[in-house]
């Protein structure tokens, strides 16, 4: 039984990582700078994890607003690179690994945790509290300035969920006007500089710039 129960951890916690290649092992972030990591409370079977998401937790702009304003620049989107997860499950991960919390802002959904499409808002977000999710960059920029939004699932060879898409869409123009964000600062995890992984995946990264950047232009445009 405890055997089982150890199993069933290291499976949990091998669920959450934020830069992960296609078809191979998890790339663990490894890049993650020293004083983004909690040394203190870094011992992974005692601690019991905190909450990630709001309490309400349904999609929409007044569960996205933030009190105070980051200056961000960039948004940075991830895929776990897992079947299944939620933002309550990274975040248990992460803790695990030493990290003070969940590393995203945003997790959307694909229905295996959590509904499909269902966008969860990481207490990083409601602090505006730079993200552990892009580290490596120079003077570790796409942390300190970049929104993290993971999408459960893996994406090498497919796209996410129509849901998944169109919530992402949703708050990625919720974002984009509210911190004035141009379309073109929106890149995956592998766009960034010194990015050594796959994340988003070859097919999300494809639909990124293939499609969603030029919607989301049109998209602002017209409502100009």
């Amino acid at each position: 039984m405890r055997m089982g129960k150890r199993r069933t951890a290291a499976a949990i916690v091998g669920l959450a990582f934020l830069a992960a290649g296609c078809g191979s092992q998890p790339e663990y972030l490894v890049d993650l700078p020293a004083y983004q990591l909690d040394l203190a409370s870094s011992s992974p079977r005692m601690y019991r994890p905190r909450p990630a998401v709001a309490s309400r937790g349904e999609t929409g702009h007044s569960e996205w607003a933030a009190k105070g304003q980051r200056p961000w620049r960039y948004i940075v989107i991830h895929h776990s690179a897992t079947d299944t997860g939620s933002a309550e499950i990274f975040d248990s991960a992460h803790r695990a690994r030493g990290w003070d919390e969940l590393g995203y802002h945003f997790v959307i959904n694909n229905g295996s945790g959590r509904r499909d499409g269902l966008v969860e808002v990481g207490s990083r977000w409601r602090s505006q509290k730079w993200g552990a999710h892009c580290g490596g960059t120079p003077d570790n920029e796409y942390n300190n300035h970049g929104i993290g939004i993971c999408l459960v699932g893996e994406y090498c060879n497919y796209v996410p969920s129509r849901a998944q898409m169109a919530s992402l869409e949703k708050l990625l123009v919720y974002l984009m006007r509210t911190y004035d964000i141009p379309p073109e600062n929106i890149i995956g995890h592998c766009d960034a500089p010194n990015a050594c992984t796959k994340c988003p995946g070859s097919a999300l990264h494809a639909w990124i710039h293939d499609t969603l950047r030029m919607k989301l232009a049109r998209y602002l445009a017209a409502a100009e």
